[in-house]
């Protein structure tokens, strides 16, 4: 399907349909709009459009499905996947501005907003009313973005990804019709979910202009754990039996022992190199989570752990979990002269000991690359950081064989290509192998929506 670039008129006309300051052309912000965090070639838009209100949103959908511009949606810019760039150019629409909370409704666990809100600021914003929102990616993420990529991140094990807490949304759709699907009750049984059908979609069945979010309680007491082992193996056993304990923990994050040397250099920690398990629980009472931290040290020992901390304060939790999150950071620091992808499957819990050592283990035997293992062991997600120089090109050959057998097997042990990346760009190769004749019918889908293509082109679906 054929879509066009913008020429004068189009130009002209886009413009009319918002502020002069909202309407940018100028090339240091057509290329901040061109990339993500991902290393995929960037692609230029020809404008970036800040719109305000869902009627301007409508309005630019309308005339760019007319003349058949494409059009891609743009939160933080923080995916890994090129999920969010303009591959085919036309229009970005930044919702920097659309970044208000709109209602907060205590009494319901529920927060109405715009899609460019930082997930972050608004848990800072909720601060006072004892309720938050777990989904947790790390980045400082848009909830627009997080919906469009389902994003999840280091709680997921105990309270979910994005999916689980979006009630209602209010979308515009290709040909700029709005509609709002879902509602506001605990529950329902009326009619298709079209709710999860958006989330996930990566902007490609339409633009979230509102959400309605559940959130949930915060835990009156909280407890942390660091727990150290001789081998991934161990601690991926571990990991397993504490879930299979009922405890419920809130994060169970491993980290392979190079992410540890990583963290004592750069972040002045004193851990010992090994693999190590990060641990949270959430809980009413000071008691219940002793007794947790009990069981969890018990499964611990028993699976070879050397060395147990608990009683972790506040301080020293924020800065392990800062150092988690900032991992990409430190790989960063470590190897300023390498580009790096990272490789993110998931499996069943007890496919996850098998996953791991078998992606660990293919890649250390590459001597062209450097690899970092961490992941969400809780939920089976495993993250592994690949990178070698720039122009290495043996090094991107093993690392691309790497990336399609690692894919792989997470796919022959029923699991999937991206646990929380979402597709983008990078995924796009392995749909039909995770999806088989399903893949046509979310074509089908795509087509039924969004007949032009217009929206988020590129994406998704292999080429």
């Amino acid at each position: 399907m054929t879509l066009n670039h913008l020429g004068e008129e189009d130009h002209r006309h886009l413009a009319s349909l918002v502020a002069a300051d909202r309407y940018a052309t100028g090339e240091s912000v057509l290329r901040t709009h061109s990339r993500d965090q991902s290393r995929h070639r960037a692609g230029k838009p020809e404008v970036v459009i800040f719109p305000d209100t869902k009627e301007e949103i409508a309005a630019i959908l309308r005339y760019a499905n007319e003349r058949r511009l494409p059009v891609t949606g743009w939160g933080a810019g923080s995916s890994l996947e090129g999920n969010p760039i303009p591959v085919c150019g036309g229009i970005v629409l930044s919702f920097a501005r659309m970044n208000r909370i709109l209602n907060i409704r205590e009494e319901d666990f529920q927060i109405d907003v715009q899609p460019g809100v930082i997930y972050k600021e608004m848990n800072h914003a909720l601060r006072h009313t004892g309720l938050f929102f777990p989904p947790d990616p790390g980045a400082a993420a848009t909830i627009g973005g997080m919906i469009a990529n389902n994003a999840s991140g280091t709680r997921t094990v105990r309270y979910g990804s994005t999916k689980d807490y979006v009630q209602r949304l209010t979308m515009v759709l290709a040909g700029g019709e709005i509609i709002e699907v879902g509602n506001r009750a605990a529950k329902s049984s009326s009619g298709y979910d079209l709710v999860h059908l958006f989330v996930g979609s990566e902007g490609m069945l339409g633009i979230v202009a509102e959400a309605t979010l559940r959130l949930a309680a915060i835990q009156e007491e909280m407890a942390w754990a660091v727990a150290n082992f001789p081998t991934v193996t161990d601690a991926a056993q571990a990991v397993m039996y504490i879930i299979r304990s009922g405890i419920d923990p809130a994060a169970v994050e491993l980290m392979a022992s190079e992410c540890i040397e990583l963290m004592n250099r750069f972040k002045n920690f004193n851990l010992a190199p090994a693999p190590t398990l990060f641990i949270e629980m959430h809980g009413p009472t000071k008691r219940h989570l002793a007794e947790c931290t009990q069981i969890v040290e018990e499964i611990s020992r028993e699976e070879g752990c050397l060395e147990f901390r608990q009683g972790l304060d506040r301080a020293e939790r924020d800065r392990l979990i800062e150092a988690r999150h900032g991992l990409a950071e430190l790989i960063q620091q470590a190897h300023p002269e390498q580009s790096r992808i990272v490789i993110d499957v998931a499996v069943p819990a007890a496919s996850y000991t098998e996953m791991l050592l078998f992606a660990r283990e293919l890649a250390q035997r590459e001597e062209e690359i450097t690899a970092y293992t961490f992941g969400h062991a809780g939920d089976g997600n495993i993250h592994l950081v690949v990178g070698t120089r720039r122009d290495n090109h043996a090094g991107w050959r093993a690392i691309d064989t790497l990336n399609q057998r690692v894919v792989h097997r997470a796919l022959a042990l029923g699991g999937t290509a991206t646990g929380e990346h979402g597709v983008g760009i990078g995924k796009r190769q392995f749909m039909a192998a995770e999806h088989g004749a399903s893949l046509e019918w979310m074509k089908k889908i795509k087509t039924l929506f969004d007949p032009n293509g217009i929206l988020n082109p590129g994406k998704m679906f292999p080429e």
